[in-house]
């Protein structure tokens, strides 16, 4: 992929300057026009693979991530208006929750990622990172939430696979276990949900 700054270098406007970022838990220096896209810096300087180009008009969700703890369209973000901001992608989730739970050891995954997982949510997985970050973002908020606000949350993500229902039941997988409320696996009303989903494909 030719990064914008490359581009915009082609075409005579790039306006270089150096840059700090705080990108999970992490300072970086970026020498960029401060147009650039953050998800181009994201992808092609910090060399991180969770956020994704999909469409470039923050229609489809596939880049975002957490400024400040709220999901954000990274693609048509500046990356000069994170300065002095927290960014927190896909691969720095678990460590972001550890520290919201003031956990003492960092999981392996956020309980999001896990939830998917145990689901079976994931088909192409290429709307993932946005899905991820969406529901991270509104257990962090709403920690048991209604079918409808997850819903409501989600309905500006896109899914081309179609894997709406399973990714519900993950968030709602997550919601439990991340309350403690229930161990996860043993939900008996997600798993004859599960089983009735099943049985209708």
């Amino acid at each position: 992929m030719v990064t914008y700054l490359r581009f915009q270098s082609l075409m005579g406007g790039a306006v270089s300057s150096k840059i700090q970022i705080r990108v999970n838990d992490r300072v970086h220096s970026v020498t960029v026009d401060p147009d650039t896209p953050l998800l181009y810096v994201l992808m092609n300087d910090l060399e991180l693979q969770g956020p994704r180009f999909g469409c470039g008009l923050a229609q489809c969700g596939s880049c975002s991530v957490l400024v400040n703890s709220v999901e954000t369209r990274s693609c048509v973000t500046p990356v000069s208006a994170v300065v002095g901001k927290s960014v927190i992608t896909v691969e720095g989730l678990p460590a972001w929750y550890a520290k919201q739970k003031k956990l003492s050891k960092t999981p392996a995954l956020h309980p999001v990622q896990q939830a998917l997982i145990d689901e079976q949510a994931v088909q192409c997985g290429y709307c993932f990172n946005g899905m991820i970050i969406q529901a991270a973002e509104l257990l962090s908020k709403t920690p048991q939430p209604t079918e409808a606000q997850i819903r409501t949350a989600m309905n500006g993500h896109l899914c081309r696979c179609g894997s709406y229902p399973r990714v519900i039941r993950a968030i709602q997988r997550a919601a439990h276990a991340m309350t403690g409320a229930i161990e996860r696996g043993r939900n008996p009303v997600l798993a004859q949900q599960t089983r009735a989903a099943e049985g209708e494909r």
